[in-house]
């Protein structure tokens, strides 16, 4: 069974302050699978690594993924992840507790703590989100990631979304012109 690596990034400007994650997907083969970025409204440093994670491994099941590792520069999510470090944050906990249930879905899960320059590219995206987000151009905090297609290296913006009337209705979606084409999947 391939084992999918997911490195995995999120920071705040003004902690709280616009934030953004990054993610990037590898395959067993140690090809790039696909790439995730978010801005995010005001947040905080911790929230938006949670958030990247979580997109990250809603991506891998997608694929769908059995065995992940998860690479992250957050000692603090990484600790909490593996039980080392209590959850003592209210905003915290609701995401932890997503995160946790997320990865029980996987046949095997393991996270580890890796130093910044080992998580160059999650890190990037990251740095590109919050630029979005301090633009004011921010998706909502855990929108859904792409559904994890073979193969390719994309950047798209993830906004949510809900169904009503047997329309979609995008979620703090950035003003973009009449006729523009999106691409939905169910989250």
């Amino acid at each position: 069974m391939e084992r999918y690596t997911l490195y995995v990034d999120g920071g705040s400007r003004g902690n709280p302050g616009p934030a953004g994650y990054g993610a990037v997907i590898v395959d067993a083969g140690g090809q790039e699978h696909d790439r995730l970025m978010g801005a995010l409204s005001k947040k905080t440093n911790n929230e938006a690594e949670y958030l990247g994670l979580i997109a990250g491994l809603k991506a891998l099941r997608a694929i769908p993924a059995r065995r992940v590792l998860v690479r992250a520069d957050s000692e603090l999510m990484v600790r909490q992840m593996q039980g080392r470090y209590q959850v003592r944050s209210p905003q915290l906990r609701p995401l932890y507790a997503e995160a946790k249930e997320l990865a029980g879905e996987f046949d095997a899960f393991e996270i580890e703590h890796i130093p910044r320059e080992r998580n160059h590219e999650a890190d990037r995206l990251a740095n590109l989100a919050m630029d979005r987000a301090a633009a004011g151009k921010t998706a909502a905090a855990g929108a859904s990631p792409p559904s994890g297609a073979p193969a390719r290296r994309t950047t798209p913006e993830f906004i949510a979304g809900v169904i009503e009337a047997g329309a979609v209705r995008l979620l703090d979606a950035p003003p973009w012109p009449e006729g523009t084409r999106v691409r939905v999947r169910k989250a």
